[in-house]
Protein backbone atom coordinates (compact mmCIF):
# COMPACT_ATOMS: atom_id res chain seq x y z
CA UNK A 1 0.00 0.00 0.00
CA UNK A 2 1.65 3.61 -1.10
CA UNK A 3 2.15 6.11 1.89
CA UNK A 4 -0.33 8.53 2.51
CA UNK A 5 0.01 11.62 0.62
CA UNK A 6 -1.12 14.09 3.60
CA UNK A 7 1.88 15.74 4.69
CA UNK A 8 4.13 15.22 1.46
CA UNK A 9 6.57 17.30 0.14
CA UNK A 10 7.22 16.46 -3.25
CA UNK A 11 11.20 16.76 -3.57
CA UNK A 12 11.85 16.22 -6.93
CA UNK A 13 10.05 14.98 -9.79
CA UNK A 14 12.02 13.19 -12.93
CA UNK A 15 10.15 13.37 -15.80
CA UNK A 16 11.31 10.99 -19.45
CA UNK A 17 10.21 10.38 -22.48
CA UNK A 18 10.56 6.67 -23.55
CA UNK A 19 9.97 5.33 -27.43
CA UNK A 20 10.13 2.05 -29.10
CA UNK A 21 10.27 -0.28 -25.82
CA UNK A 22 13.34 -1.76 -24.69
CA UNK A 23 14.62 -1.48 -28.35
CA UNK A 24 14.29 2.39 -28.34
CA UNK A 25 15.70 5.49 -26.58
CA UNK A 26 14.90 7.19 -23.68
CA UNK A 27 15.53 11.18 -22.69
CA UNK A 28 14.46 13.49 -19.22
CA UNK A 29 12.75 16.79 -20.17
CA UNK A 30 16.45 18.48 -18.99
CA UNK A 31 18.35 16.70 -21.47
CA UNK A 32 20.62 15.25 -18.75
CA UNK A 33 19.42 11.73 -19.35
CA UNK A 34 19.66 10.46 -23.35
CA UNK A 35 19.86 6.75 -23.48
CA UNK A 36 19.44 4.17 -26.42
CA UNK A 37 18.10 0.93 -25.04
CA UNK A 38 18.99 -1.85 -26.74
CA UNK A 39 17.15 -5.58 -25.23
CA UNK A 40 19.72 -7.80 -23.14
CA UNK A 41 20.95 -10.59 -24.86
CA UNK A 42 21.04 -9.26 -28.64
CA UNK A 43 24.06 -7.47 -30.20
CA UNK A 44 22.09 -3.86 -30.79
CA UNK A 45 23.77 -2.05 -28.38
CA UNK A 46 22.72 0.48 -25.59
CA UNK A 47 21.56 -0.16 -21.94
CA UNK A 48 18.64 -2.26 -21.11
CA UNK A 49 16.04 -1.29 -17.88
CA UNK A 50 17.66 -3.97 -15.69
CA UNK A 51 20.98 -1.75 -15.87
CA UNK A 52 18.94 1.61 -15.29
CA UNK A 53 17.49 -0.16 -12.26
CA UNK A 54 20.38 -1.45 -10.72
CA UNK A 55 22.37 1.82 -11.13
CA UNK A 56 19.79 3.54 -9.63
CA UNK A 57 19.05 1.26 -6.61
CA UNK A 58 22.84 1.04 -5.80
CA UNK A 59 23.27 4.65 -6.03
CA UNK A 60 20.34 5.55 -3.73
CA UNK A 61 21.26 2.44 -1.31
CA UNK A 62 24.52 4.41 -0.99
CA UNK A 63 23.09 7.67 0.03
CA UNK A 64 20.81 6.03 2.68
CA UNK A 65 23.80 4.37 4.07
CA UNK A 66 25.23 7.97 4.32
CA UNK A 67 22.08 8.86 6.09
CA UNK A 68 22.59 5.77 8.30
CA UNK A 69 26.01 6.47 8.88
CA UNK A 70 25.32 10.24 10.15
CA UNK A 71 22.79 9.05 12.26
CA UNK A 72 25.08 6.41 14.25
CA UNK A 73 27.72 8.95 14.42
CA UNK A 74 30.22 7.16 12.05
CA UNK A 75 31.81 8.56 8.90
CA UNK A 76 30.53 6.33 5.45
CA UNK A 77 34.08 5.35 3.23
CA UNK A 78 34.87 7.38 0.57
CA UNK A 79 35.11 4.28 -0.77
CA UNK A 80 31.94 2.38 -0.06
CA UNK A 81 30.56 1.21 -3.68
CA UNK A 82 27.54 -1.12 -4.17
CA UNK A 83 27.46 -3.97 -6.99
CA UNK A 84 24.49 -4.48 -8.18
CA UNK A 85 22.86 -7.67 -9.77
CA UNK A 86 19.11 -7.53 -11.26
CA UNK A 87 17.74 -10.97 -12.63
CA UNK A 88 15.18 -11.02 -15.39
CA UNK A 89 13.35 -14.26 -14.95
CA UNK A 90 10.57 -16.27 -16.61
CA UNK A 91 8.54 -18.58 -14.57
CA UNK A 92 5.07 -19.95 -14.40
CA UNK A 93 3.46 -17.13 -13.96
CA UNK A 94 5.66 -15.13 -16.33
CA UNK A 95 8.23 -12.44 -16.34
CA UNK A 96 9.82 -11.29 -12.98
CA UNK A 97 12.75 -9.30 -11.17
CA UNK A 98 15.20 -10.35 -8.49
CA UNK A 99 18.06 -8.59 -7.16
CA UNK A 100 21.00 -8.46 -5.15
CA UNK A 101 23.32 -6.26 -3.98
CA UNK A 102 26.77 -6.95 -2.99
CA UNK A 103 27.80 -3.68 -0.72
CA UNK A 104 31.46 -2.98 0.14
CA UNK A 105 32.47 -0.44 3.35
CA UNK A 106 35.96 -0.84 3.80
CA UNK A 107 37.56 0.28 6.95
CA UNK A 108 34.26 -0.24 9.11
CA UNK A 109 33.60 -2.68 11.64
CA UNK A 110 31.37 -5.73 10.37
CA UNK A 111 29.19 -4.94 12.81
CA UNK A 112 29.01 -1.62 11.83
CA UNK A 113 28.83 -2.37 8.51
CA UNK A 114 25.92 -4.37 8.72
CA UNK A 115 24.00 -2.06 10.79
CA UNK A 116 24.71 0.61 7.55
CA UNK A 117 22.95 -1.87 5.44
CA UNK A 118 19.91 -2.88 7.67
CA UNK A 119 19.57 0.99 8.11
CA UNK A 120 19.89 1.69 4.57
CA UNK A 121 17.54 -1.62 3.72
CA UNK A 122 14.72 -0.27 5.40
CA UNK A 123 14.94 3.43 4.64
CA UNK A 124 16.42 3.65 0.77
CA UNK A 125 12.92 4.47 -1.32
CA UNK A 126 14.10 1.77 -4.25
CA UNK A 127 14.92 -0.85 -0.97
CA UNK A 128 10.93 0.27 0.33
CA UNK A 129 9.69 -0.23 -3.47
CA UNK A 130 10.56 -3.56 -3.92
CA UNK A 131 10.20 -5.02 -0.41
CA UNK A 132 7.46 -7.83 -0.63
CA UNK A 133 7.32 -7.49 -4.17
CA UNK A 134 10.60 -9.12 -5.28
CA UNK A 135 13.25 -11.43 -3.90
CA UNK A 136 16.35 -9.25 -2.64
CA UNK A 137 19.57 -10.82 -1.56
CA UNK A 138 22.00 -8.58 0.94
CA UNK A 139 25.95 -9.61 1.12
CA UNK A 140 28.41 -7.60 2.97
CA UNK A 141 31.98 -8.03 0.84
Amino acid sequence: MPPTTDHVQVLYTAHTHTTGGRDGRGQSDDSRLDVQLGSPGTSRPGTNPEQLFAVGWSACFIGAMGLAAHAIGVRLPAEAAVDASVDLNKGADGYFLSAKLRVSLPGLPRDTAYELIKRAHETCPYSKMTRGNINVGLELV
